[in-house]
């Protein structure tokens, strides 16, 4: 049931979920549902030795079946691009996946990226 819910309910394009083409590991996920929670900017804390300034921290939280992702968990650290529809093509977002967890088949992946 909670399979089915998964897919019928939260992974809906018409409820929730909009299609998103997502790179992981070096495998292409193309149009997937994925419940993208997003953006929180702020500016990013610099360290004594950081000079790079105008750069900002981008944090984002997105909500992926994971039979969608081929049974796999995100790791900490890995790069994931997600891709941004626009009428003019694609662009993609890359992240770095801050945290992943599978909770009962739905993967809630938290995502950070620096951006200017």
């Amino acid at each position: 049931m909670v399979e089915a819910d998964i897919k019928d309910v939260f992974q809906n394009n018409d409820e929730f979920a909009e299609p998103h083409t997502v790179i992981y590991d070096g495998k292409t996920y193309k149009d997937i549902p994925v419940i993208l929670i997003k953006v929180k900017q702020e500016k990013r804390r610099q360290l004594v030795w950081d000079h790079a300034q105008g750069l900002y921290l981008i944090t984002a939280v997105a909500h992926i079946a994971a039979s969608d992702l081929g049974g796999v968990e995100p790791e900490k650290g890995m790069k994931i691009k997600i891709n941004n529809k626009k009428k003019d093509g694609d662009f993609f977002m890359e992240y770095y996946v801050a945290s992943s967890k599978d909770n009962m088949g739905m993967l809630r992946i938290e995502l950070e990226a620096i951006d200017e």
